[in-house]
């Protein structure tokens, strides 16, 4: 393969997997390729088939049939924390902080966890990614005593500390206020403009038609629609399914 073709090729293949539970199939025959840097939004009613698919590809699941290619490289088989250590961080929907620590000793213990190669001390880069998340105010403070904004905020940290190539944010701006939600997708557009790749899972449609440059729709484990963020939010079978009319 060529320097230009390898350079071409998607960060991310999810290549015709199927994945199901007992009689029930949660995702069916899924393929999807992702670009490095793009920002790409993952809607559906619940039950569709969103949570399954970034299961198996941060690997907290793995799928029956077909692949989860990322920078080329088959990566069914590994576990959740190497797949982290090779670049995929995800965020989660309800923030899972250690409430004993600091949120500065919880950001270190993500970079502890990651174990990348820096020459700067690991409490710099820590202090560095707080700021880059508007936190660094908040460095001593009780991970308990954070607001809910400033939670979400917190979890970004923590995915940010493995220095990922693709970020699974997953519902962020759940239960926040329309200023709230500014705030997160402003920081989830600038970090798309860094060449992370942002794979963003959102019930708000505003956000997702706001941050994403394509969107995928899943229903009960089928993609519906993939394309442009009007073309997907116009599209008959998408209303019917994920909006009710």
């Amino acid at each position: 393969m060529t320097n230009d073709a390898a350079s071409d090729a998607p960060l991310l293949q999810v290549a015709a997997i199927t994945r199901t539970f007992g009689g029930f199939t949660a995702l069916d025959n899924i393929s999807v390729d992702i670009r490095k840097g793009e920002r790409f939004g993952l809607i559906g009613p619940n039950g569709s088939g969103k949570t399954t698919l970034i299961n198996c590809i941060s690997g907290a699941l793995r799928p029956q049939v077909g692949n989860v290619i990322f920078c080329g490289e088959n990566i069914n088989e590994l576990p959740p924390h190497l797949r982290a250590r090779r670049g995929i961080a995800r965020s989660f929907q309800i923030p899972r902080p250690f409430k004993s620590m600091t949120v500065l000793e919880n950001l270190m213990v993500g970079l502890d966890f990651a174990r990348v190669d820096s020459s700067q001390p690991e409490e710099e880069v820590a202090m560095s990614i707080l700021t880059r998340m508007g936190l660094a105010s908040k460095a001593d403070a009780a991970s308990d005593k954070l607001s809910q904004v400033e939670l979400r905020k917190m979890e970004l940290a923590r995915a940010m500390a493995v220095r990922p190539k693709l970020l699974i944010s997953d519902e962020a701006m759940a239960g926040l206020s329309s200023s709230e939600v500014d705030e997160v997708l402003d920081l989830l557009i600038s970090l798309g403009e860094e060449d992370i790749t942002i794979i963003m899972i959102e019930h708000i449609m505003q956000a997702v038609m706001r941050f994403s440059e394509r969107v995928m729709c899943l229903d009960a484990g089928k993609i519906i629609a993939i394309g442009a963020p009007n073309e997907v939010m116009g599209n008959k079978r998408v209303q019917e399914a994920y909006l009710g009319t």
